[in-house]
C-alpha cells in the first residue's frame, strides 16, 4: 500500500547525497541520503536546503541541486505522471520512480486514477527486487529497498539454490487485476508478474504449494488474449504451459488423472511462436519447454509392454511408491526393487535392445525428471539413477533417446538449468556402468544418434525443437 505523502516536500534525486550539520560543504556529514528519499523542506540558505527526513528522524542541510521540490495539487499530477513514465523503464532509478509514483498518487483525484501508475510502480518494485537478487552492489540496492519501504512497498526474500531471491509481494499487481478500467495488456503484465515460478517460496508446504498453483492457473486463464501484443500473448502461453505442467505433476501425486493438465501444458507450449518472443524473452520459452518436458509422460496412459518382463508399482510408506521388476516366467520373486517419493511414469517404461536393460522416467519434483536404468551388473539386476544434472535440483529432465546395439551404448538427451543458465546435451553412455563416452550440443554431431535413435523419442521429445 502506498503511504500518503505530506506537503512541502522534496525528493532526493542523487545517490550518496550527504546530509550535513550546517549549510556548508565542510560541515559534518550526519548521514547519507539516497535517490527517492523524501524530505520536508524547512528553509533555505546559501544554496543549501534545511530539511527533515522522517524515515531517519533527522534534520540537516543538503545542496539544493540534489533534490527536486514537489507540489501535490491535482494540477501537478500530469507532470508527476510524466516523470513516472520516464523513470519506469530507466534501470537503476527504481527508488526515484517509486517515490515520484507515490507523489502522483497523492496528487491525483481519486476519480481520475487509472491502472497505469499502479502498474508502473509495481514494475519498478519488481525490477528493484530482481536487482537485489544476487546483486554485487548490495549496499546501494539495500539502501534503495529501505527507501521504497517507506511507501509500503514490501519485499519477500528466501534462499534458492545457494543464492538470495528477493521478490516484490505484488500488492499493486493485485490491484491492477481488480480494476475494471485496466487494459488487457496491463492485466496480462500483472498476471505474468504474479505467477513467476522463481518467486514461489521453496519452504511452502505441499498443500500450500498446490493451492498457490491452482490460483496461478486461475489468474492466467482469466486473461483475455484478443487485445494483447504478440509478445505478451506468447509470454502468456509460455507461463500457462509451465503452470499446467506443474498442475499435471500435482494431480498425479494426489492420485487424480493428470492427462488433461499435461495435454493443456503441451497445447500452450505449441501455441508459442518463438520469433515473436525475441532474443530477450527466449529464455521464457526454454524454461516452459523444459518444465513441460519434465511432466510430458503425464499425458500418456500407463500401458506397459515389456516382452518377458513386467514392472509394477506398489505403495509403501506414506507418499512412497516402490517399483519392482519381474520376469513374467517367474513373477513371484522380484529381480530388483527400488522406491521413490516421486512419480514413476510407467507409460515411459521401455525395453532396451535384446532385453539388455529397461528404462523408466521418474519425476521426484515438479520440474525435475530422472531416468532409472534397470540393467545387469556382474550377473545381477541393479537400478541406477541418471539425473539431468549434478547440482541441486532446479529445472531439468533426461530422456532415453535410443540404444546403439553394436557398441552397447545408451543414448540420452537432457536439458537442465544450472546457475541460471540452460544447458542441452546429447550423450552416449556405456551401458555396463553408465559412464559418458561422448557428448555434444547437437545430436547430428554424434554418429550413433543418426543410426540408432529411438523413433518414439524422436516423435515425442521437445529436445529437438
Amino acid at each position: 500500500m502506498i503511504l500518503a505523502l505530506a506537503a512541502a516536500l522534496a525528493i532526493v534525486v542523487q545517490d550518496h547525497t550527504p546530509l550535513r550539520s550546517a549549510a556548508r560543504s565542510s560541515a559534518t556529514e550526519l548521514t547519507t541520503l539516497w535517490q527517492g528519499d523524501v524530505l520536508e523542506i524547512r528553509g533555505e540558505r546559501a544554496g543549501y536546503l534545511q530539511v527533515y527526513n522522517y524515515r531517519r528522524e533527522r534534520g540537516g542541510y543538503l545542496r539544493s541541486d540534489a533534490v527536486r521540490s514537489l507540489a501535490l495539487t491535482p494540477a501537478d499530477a500530469p507532470e508527476l505522471l510524466a516523470v513516472v513514465r520516464f523513470l519506469r523503464e530507466t534501470r537503476g532509478s527504481e527508488a526515484l520512480g517509486i517515490s515520484y509514483g507515490a507523489a502522483y498518487l497523492k496528487a491525483v483525484p481519486s476519480q481520475a486514477l487509472t491502472a497505469e501508475p499502479l502498474a508502473a510502480i509495481a514494475h519498478m518494485a519488481e525490477r528493484l527486487a530482481d536487482a537485489a537478487s544476487g546483486s554485487s552492489n548490495a549496499a546501494d540496492i539495500g539502501a534503495h529497498l529501505d527507501v521504497v519501504a517507506q511507501f509500503g512497498i514490501r519485499m519477500r526474500s528466501f534462499e534458492r539454490n545457494g543464492h538470495m531471491q528477493v521478490c516484490y509481494d505484488g500488492e499493486l499487481f493485485q490491484r491492477v487485476l481488480a480494476m475494471p478500467q485496466a487494459s488487457a495488456e496491463e492485466r496480462a503484465q500483472a498476471a505474468l508478474s504474479l505467477t513467476r515460478p522463481e518467486c514461489i517460496d521453496p519452504t511452502l508446504s505441499p498443500a500450500a504449494h498446490v493451492a498457490l498453483d491452482q490460483e496461478r492457473a486461475a489468474v492466467l486463464d482469466g486473461i483475455a488474449e484478443a487485445e494483447l501484443t504478440p509478445l505478451t500473448r506468447m509470454r502468456l502461453h509460455a507461463r500457462r504451459a509451465a503452470v499446467w505442467s506443474v498442475r499435471a505433476f500435482e494431480q498425479a501425486r494426489q492420485g487424480a488423472t493428470p492427462i488433461a493438465a499435461a495435454q493443456r501444458a503441451m497445447a500452450e507450449l505449441l501455441s508459442i511462436h518463438t520469433g515473436e518472443l525475441g532474443e530477450d524473452r527466449r529464455s521464457e520459452y526454454t524454461d516452459a519447454a523444459v518444465r513441460v518436458s519434465a511432466s510430458r509422460w503425464a499425458a500418456s496412459a500407463p500401458v506397459v509392454h515389456l516382452d518377458g518382463f513386467s514392472l509394477s508399482a506398489a505403495a509403501a510408506e506414506p507418499g512412497q511408491t516402490c517399483i519392482s521388476l519381474r520376469l513374467n516366467a517367474a513373477p513371484a520373486a522380484a529381480l530388483v526393487r527400488r522406491c521413490t517419493y516421486g512419480i514413476a511414469w510407467l507409460a515411459s517404461a521401455q525395453l532396451v535392445g535384446a532385453s539388455q536393460a529397461i528404462v523408466l522416467a521418474v519425476q521426484p519434483l515438479e520440474s525435475w525428471r530422472e531416468l532409472w536404468v534397470f540393467h545387469r551388473r556382474a550377473g545381477a539386476w541393479v537400478v541406477d539413477v541418471l539425473p539431468p544434472g549434478t547440482g541441486d535440483p532446479e529445472v531439468g529432465y533426461i530422456d532415453y533417446a535410443g540404444y546403439a546395439a553394436g557398441t552397447h551404448r545408451l543414448l540420452i538427451a537432457l536439458e537442465v538449468k544450472e546457475h541460471g543458465h540452460f544447458r542441452r546435451s546429447f550423450e552416449e553412455l556405456r551401458l555396463d556402468d553408465l559412464v559418458s563416452i561422448r557428448q555434444a550440443s547437437f545430436p547430428q554431431l554424434l554418429r550413433d544418434f543418426g543410426r540408432w535413435q529411438d523413433l518414439g523419442w524422436r516423435r515425442d521429445t521437445l529436445a529437438l525443437r
